[in-house]
């Protein structure tokens, strides 16, 4: 009880701001309502129809978990309508980049530890590389990979790559780093080499930096996958989603799309902890 209490706080806080705003944002199109119809309302009229609007601007709670109830448990997988077929289709995308831009920073990390040229010429562009705005490099690289004919997951996925290898970089380069220097001459003292000291020193002890940076690594892929389908003009995913619930005013649906994509990082990550909890205890590191 001592953990769940603290959590049921926070939810119950969350939904009592929620409902309040939503009385606040849409109360003003319920009182235009009611005034081009000579009534009036008394406070809980007033309250019960900001919840219950058709496209308010602030969906109520309960409006957005019956929008998931019906797309995600009364639909279909395979269909179209169906929030889980759209949550599949920006999965792949988001564990394919999640998988390329991992081993892109893996190999960028041990270069820049091995390699003091790497360390002073690459690391600084690694780092500029994240301050170039997602939302314009998207574009960018959509239109040259379909330039050269690669279309479909791959765009995404490379998007995704971009977003997810520089936390990789970050926490291996710094868990690669962390065996100290008594450490270090131990092994040389035993005439390891460097294959040996990277494989039983520094790699074992990058492992909790590795797996704390591939849970950032993949809610960023997350984020690669859902901005690569927005100028795609893709029809499937949860970008898809979100941009057509913007085009057509679609509250509802836009929030049970952004939901569904924080269920699925929830996930994606609870999985890397798993896997890491797993690892950890076999390696006798938990």
């Amino acid at each position: 009880m001592r953990n769940v209490i603290p959590v049921l706080t926070v939810v119950l806080a969350i939904l009592v701001i929620w409902y309040g705003a939503a009385v606040m944002l849409n109360r003003q199109w319920v009182l235009d309502q009611a005034a081009r119809q000579d009534r009036v309302l008394t406070t809980s009229e007033l309250i019960a129809e900001t919840w219950a609007q058709e496209k308010p601007k602030l969906p109520a709670p309960h409006q957005v978990a019956a929008e998931l109830w019906d797309t995600v448990a009364m639909k279909k997988p395979t269909s179209k309508r169906s929030l889980v077929y759209h949550a599949w289709v920006t999965m792949s995308a988001t564990v394919l980049g999640f998988g390329l831009g991992t081993l892109l920073g893996f190999a960028l990390a041990v270069g820049i530890v091995y390699n003091q040229v790497m360390d002073r010429s690459v690391m600084p562009w690694v780092i500029a590389s994240q301050t170039i705005p997602i939302l314009a490099i998207a574009p960018m690289i959509i239109v040259v990979l379909n330039a050269i004919g690669i279309s479909g997951l791959l765009p995404k996925a490379m998007i995704s790559m971009y977003l997810s290898f520089f936390p990789v970089v970050v926490g291996m380069v710094k868990g690669l780093r962390s065996p100290d220097a008594m450490q270090l001459d131990q092994m040389r003292t035993w005439s390891a080499t460097r294959a040996q000291e990277f494989w039983r020193l520094r790699l074992p002890a990058s492992m909790p930096y590795l797996f704390a940076s591939m849970k950032i690594a993949m809610a960023a892929s997350l984020v690669g996958a859902i901005v690569g389908e927005l100028p795609t003009g893709a029809v499937a995913g949860l970008g898809a989603r979100l941009l057509a619930g913007s085009y057509y005013g679609q509250t509802i649906q836009i929030w049970s799309a952004l939901l569904m994509a924080a269920a699925l990082a929830a996930v994606l990550v609870g999985l890397i902890g798993l896997i890491q909890r797993i690892t950890l205890k076999r390696m006798g590191m938990a």
